[in-house]
């Protein structure tokens, strides 16, 4: 596996860990400002939804297993509880995630990775509250999109985007009268 891969594989498990750990530590807390719940560890979950398309780019799809039950392991020396739900949404959402990334993948990167990040969001969301007994109010479930959705996979596509057209530089474009 090259380095990138590898680099890619251990961010993503310590993502998925990170979010269990956090959220077993602190639980769920208020999103300053806004009237939305969100787990503590949800930034880290979006964060884990959107290495998985890292990982499948940068090594097979099958390495996506891999980090998902590494990430159990982990998870559940903290807490068995979370472990479970945890590991359950990753495997649905992931599953779900693939299905979209996979295909859309042929039209860009930022494309597939935005569209799979969101439906991998919604049903993380859902199946996770549900199963480590958090509540399923429009609250916590859209402070949970806005956490995965927006901050964690929107926001830095959008950077990526803009990173790789600063990088690019100006598109040069003929003059209608030249």
């Amino acid at each position: 596996m090259p380095r990138r891969g590898i680099a890619a594989l251990a961010a993503y498990i310590a993502a998925i860990f990170a979010a269990n750990w956090l959220t077993s530590r602190f639980g769920q807390v208020h999103l300053p400002g806004m009237a939305l719940e969100v787990t503590a560890g949800t930034y880290a979950a979006g964060a884990a939804l959107l290495l998985r398309d890292v990982v499948q780019e940068a090594c097979r799809a099958w390495w996506v297993w891999v980090g998902i039950a590494a990430g159990a392991l982990l998870t559940a020396l903290t807490s068995p509880s979370l472990a479970f739900a945890s590991t359950a949404a990753f495997v649905v959402a992931e599953a779900l995630d693939m299905a979209v990334y996979t295909p859309l993948r042929k039209h860009g990167w930022a494309r597939a990775a935005l569209a799979s990040g969101c439906v991998g969001a919604v049903v993380d969301t859902v199946v996770f509250l549900h199963l480590a007994h958090f509540p399923l109010t429009w609250s916590s479930v859209a402070g949970q999109l806005v956490g995965k959705a927006f901050w964690a996979t929107a926001l830095p596509v959008a950077v990526f985007v803009v990173v790789r057209q600063v990088r690019r530089g100006p598109v040069l474009r003929d003059s209608v009268n030249a």
